[in-house]
């Protein structure tokens, strides 16, 4: 097995063959993942070396500390933290071989085809249909709250097959082109007067069924791997102390000592407490992913991560008074990237908000932990083996 010694090793050589200074960003990026540096812990072949996971620790820090360039992993966090592990696991050889590379390259954005204006919390009952044609599918329907469909070259995107069966079982897992002349993508303005999200309109997409991932009629079970992956890079992604929300508010009770109370002093350092223990809980949780494939626990750090940008957030804003009231911009933009802690804080106060809502509601993922975590009997549900056809909409 490769060990941190060989990691260096290698790392090295690949900085003495593509110096960073002198290299170009896409070409060394390339170098680095046909090195086996990309992820470590992928196979051979497919940016990594099966190396454990724990030691991409190794090969980071010696690339930052010689100035290479990363991938801008905020512009392609979806591709990398819920499409790539869902091919790595249900993608066949050639699908891997196509999509992994230029996805952690960062040469293709992706996206993510689930929700829908009928099927949010209750993503089972989506209603996008995908009939087969041939060795093809063609893709008719609607997609809802979809963040970088606008930039996105691929899309990652469940439908429904088979309307006589129930609605968990019914749903096959494709890969969708976003460039497809049947998909139109509207932008959907938020409070914050940005459109990161959008609406997606599929009239006739054509998928290739070589471009399916998992089998026929399993997309449920396949769609469980992306979303557990999601909620952790979203609650779980790696920060230093006093990152994400609680720094900004950190400093300016440093800096402004005329905005102190003694309340507002308890309630940040309660706020500062639970934003450390969350870190802290945070690397656990990436120790236990080394290991093996992220758990109900991903779902307890998303619950955490928007509960506390929402409290802290609106910390923030009481404490600067009327200054808190100001807002910097209202321009309409449509950002590459999503920014949780960006611009000033009116702009994080409202941005948070939609913390408990993406990736899963809040009351969808406390259902999740006290089933799967605490074990408390599930809900009563009386639609589990009826068939999707027949269900009330």
């Amino acid at each position: 097995m490769t060990d941190a010694a060989e990691l260096l090793t290698r790392t090295k050589e690949l900085l003495a063959a593509h110096p960073p200074a002198t290299t170009d960003r896409t070409d060394f990026l390339k170098a680095r993942f046909d090195a086996g540096l990309a992820w470590v812990h992928y196979p051979k072949g497919l940016g990594g070396l099966g190396a454990p996971r724990t030691l991409q620790a190794v090969v980071d820090a010696e690339l930052t500390a010689a100035g290479a360039p990363d991938n801008d992993p905020r512009r392609i966090g979806i591709g990398l933290g819920m499409a790539a592990p869902t091919i790595l696991k249900y993608g066949s050889e050639e699908v891997k071989q196509r999509f992994l590379r230029p996805l952690w390259v960062g040469e293709e954005v992706w996206c993510q085809l689930f929700s829908e204006p009928g099927a949010g919390s209750d993503l089972a009952a989506l209603g996008t249909r995908a009939v087969k044609d041939g060795d093809d599918w063609i893709v008719n329907g609607q997609k809802v709250w979809t963040s970088s469909a606008h930039v996105a070259r691929w899309a990652i995107l469940i439908a429904r097959t088979d309307p006589d069966l129930p609605k968990h079982r019914g749903i096959t897992y494709f890969i969708c082109d976003m460039s497809d002349p049947g998909v139109e993508v509207r932008p959907l303005r938020q409070i914050t007067g940005e459109a990161e999200f959008n609406e997606v309109f599929l009239t006739d997409v054509r998928i290739p069924d070589a471009h399916r991932l998992g089998e026929i009629g399993e997309g449920w079970k396949v769609a469980q791997t992306t979303l557990m992956n999601e909620r952790v890079s979203i609650g779980g992604s790696r920060i230093p102390r006093e990152g994400g929300m609680i720094g900004p508010i950190a400093q300016t009770w440093r800096e402004r000592h005329e905005l102190r109370t003694h309340d507002l002093h308890q309630r940040l350092l309660t706020l500062w407490v639970e934003a450390e223990v969350a870190r802290l809980a945070g690397e656990r949780l990436r120790q236990q992913l080394a290991a093996g494939q992220p758990g109900p626990e991903g779902s307890g750090m998303k619950l955490a991560f928007a509960r506390l940008n929402q409290e802290i957030s609106g910390l923030e804003v009481e404490l600067l008074g009327e200054e808190g009231l100001l807002y910097e911009d209202w321009t309409m933009r449509r950002p590459e990237l999503v920014d949780f802690t960006g611009r000033d804080a009116g702009y994080r106060y409202l941005r948070s908000k939609g913390n408990s809502i993406e990736g899963g509601t809040s009351e969808v993922l406390l259902n999740i932990v006290a089933e799967r975590v605490l074990g408390l009997p599930s809900e009563p549900r009386n639609d589990k083996d009826v068939a999707w056809k027949d269900l009330t909409r």
